[in-house]
């Protein structure tokens, strides 16, 4: 059996987070195990799942938290395992820090892989130069190069990097992710959304994702709509700036903050269309899963380009689009019903974003 090393997972259980546990759940331990390497000491997402599926949690300090004492237990803990670990696989949305892939080369870890999940920059200005810089010598310490998409390829790696990168999907386990009418029934009459037009949003409070946007477009389209909710699902730093911004349109009452929740699966049943308005994405988890939840999904070009539409019910918008264009097509929208399971299972499969699909591909990758 092969143990591997992955770096990626956080205490917020965001698209990263995500792609790892679908990974993890479906392959084949018997002959891969994993361990993750935690910047924190905190538990991390799915933690408890993590290790009843036979997985080590390894927990250092962050090294934004305290450089030296990140330096100090992140080389002990190499020393002490590394020759149990045949690869480590380091998951990042940046280059800010390869500070894994060094020292895993330095006690001899023989294969060391980066894979790239963002296609553009969502940090400071000082973590863009540090990705600018590690850029340039990555290939020095890393042996293989994958990435969610060619956009993410292009973000992370040289053009001479770029014919060695492999595109790892970041496929979902389609089948835990369809629609379940218990489920919506229960959500609705938990939170009072029964009789509700419920349009949802599941991401990280962030720039990034731009609630912001999804805000100004529900002001537009709740004016005319007075039976319509606005669901946000997720934490961040933009919280209470975005709870202001509901507060002075007036929308306290028709705007639902629900912060993080492990069950997506629900949420999704309980929308009646998906809005997505992100700046950018690598290749978004929520994006496909809400898919296959059959949801109809109004998206930002930038966060479902047309290599992921899976169904015609998703439409994709210039961000360039005032709030009330997009409102306008929300309206439009609004008579869609779900696609049926059976014919979004199809539409994985045959575009290769189906979990029992591509974990076959990674496999192979790992054992090469």
């Amino acid at each position: 059996m092969k143990r591997i090393l992955v770096f990626g997972m956080t205490e917020n259980p965001g698209g990263v987070e995500s792609f790892l546990l679908n990974y993890y759940r479906n392959i084949d331990r018997g002959r891969f195990q994993f361990d993750f390497l935690c910047n924190s000491h905190q538990p991390v997402a799915y933690e408890d799942e993590l290790i009843q599926l036979g997985a080590r949690c390894f927990h250092i300090t962050a090294r934004s938290s305290n450089f030296f004492l990140f330096q100090k237990e992140l080389d002990r803990l190499f020393r002490e395992h590394a020759d149990e670990w045949r690869a480590i696989w380091v998951n990042v949305c940046s280059l800010a820090n390869i500070d894994y892939l060094k020292i895993a080369k330095k006690y001899g870890v023989e294969r060391r892989i980066i894979h790239s999940h963002n296609s553009q920059n969502m940090d400071s200005k000082l973590r863009v130069l540090l990705h600018k810089w590690n850029k340039r010598s990555i290939e020095n310490y890393a042996t293989d190069f994958w990435a969610c998409s060619q956009d993410a390829a292009k973000w992370f790696y040289s053009d001479e990097l770029l014919d060695k990168t492999v595109v790892i999907h970041n496929a979902i386990d389609v089948e835990r992710m369809k629609f379940d009418v218990e489920k919506r029934n229960a959500i609705r009459q938990q939170y009072d959304l029964e009789n509700k037009y419920v349009i949802g949003n599941v991401g990280r409070l962030h720039f990034q994702k731009n609630q912001k946007f999804a805000i100004d477009v529900f002001n537009e389209y709740h004016k005319d709509n007075p039976d319509s909710v606005l669901v946000l699902v997720g934490q961040g730093e933009d919280e209470d700036d975005l709870k202001k911004q509901v507060a002075s349109y007036g929308l306290k009452e028709s705007v639902l903050f629900t912060g993080v929740q492990k069950d997506i699966q629900e949420w999704l049943s309980c929308f009646d269309l998906f809005l997505f308005p992100s700046r950018f994405e690598g290749l978004s988890m929520v994006a496909l899963e809400a898919q296959a939840n059959g949801l109809p999904v109004l998206a930002s070009q930038k966060a479902i380009p047309d290599g992921i539409k899976m169904y015609d019910h998703c439409v994709s918008l210039s961000l360039e689009e005032p709030a009330i264009g997009w409102s306008e097509r929300l309206g439009e929208m609004k008579c869609l019903e779900r696609v049926p399971f059976s014919q979004a299972r199809h539409a994985f499969e045959e575009q290769g974003y189906d979990i029992s699909v591509e974990i076959k591909k990674l496999e192979r990758m790992l054992d090469g």
